[in-house]
């Protein structure tokens, strides 16, 4: 790999994509970390010269171009998809649409926009990894999570349906569909509560971290080219399933 390839990590100012950039990096990866909070990539990329922090909004089409025109001298070889989040945990009776939108454009359509702006970089260079991340909600359903859920089926079905299309070239094509994950950020924006957000992991022995989800990310990306992981269900061993969690108390 040399100097000028790279990889980009989107979601990168916390949580599975700040971690992402850490294990990529250590992986020996030149990292464009991308996101919105400038001020948190600019601290992880002092953290490393091989990462480099850019403003990146995906939900704006023109920040993504603004992206793409930055990095033409670059060749992108690896895009992490990381940007995303749930915004509620309203039934769908009770459920605002506007919550709806702000879900899918953020998870799913800022994820299209990003595949479209930097496949064809993959096609030149002739060679190429899209990595999804998903969730396991976005293989079943539960209760309370409508726009969540189906927000992340809709990522799933753009993984597989990707697959089809790129077949014959050589881009891989992965989704990583993590389970109970603890992070700083993602219950407390949730359910804009600190205390209500703790009590998803109370009693859960050893929930995954971001770093382990980073560590599935490496591994499918540093695997031979001829190797892909279509799709990486993971979870703490506390989870047996989404709505099967053994607590200690």
């Amino acid at each position: 790999m040399t100097s000028r390839e790279c990889a980009i990590v989107t979601g990168a100012s916390s949580g599975i994509g700040a971690a992402t950039v850490r294990a990529l990096v250590e992986s020996g990866y030149e990292v464009i970390a991308c996101a919105r909070r400038i001020d948190r990539l600019e601290a992880l990329a002092a953290e490393n010269s091989a990462i480099t922090a850019h403003y990146l909004d995906i939900t704006d089409q023109a920040s993504v171009d603004q992206l793409v025109a930055d990095l033409s001298e670059h060749k992108v070889s690896v895009l992490v998809n990381c940007a995303g989040g749930a915004f509620d945990a309203a039934t769908v009776l009770d459920s605002d649409p506007s919550i709806w939108s702000k879900t899918y454009d953020l998870n799913v359509v800022g994820t299209v926009r990003m595949v479209k702006a930097f496949t064809p970089a993959m096609q030149k260079l002739g060679h190429g990894h899209i990595v999804i991340i998903s969730s396991t909600a976005g293989h079943v359903a539960y209760e309370n999570g409508g726009s969540y859920v189906a927000a992340k089926h809709a990522e799933t079905s753009l993984a597989r349906t990707l697959r089809l299309e790129l077949n014959g070239l050589p881009i891989r094509v992965t989704e990583i569909a993590p389970g109970m994950v603890k992070t700083e950020e993602f219950a407390k924006i949730r359910f804009g509560d600190a205390d209500r957000a703790a009590k998803v992991y109370e009693g859960v022995d050893a929930p995954l971290l971001a770093e382990d989800v980073a560590e599935a990310i490496r591994w499918s990306v540093t695997l031979p080219s001829h190797f892909n992981v279509d799709s990486l269900v993971i979870r703490p061993v506390a989870q047996a399933a989404n709505h099967k969690v053994h607590r200690t108390k």
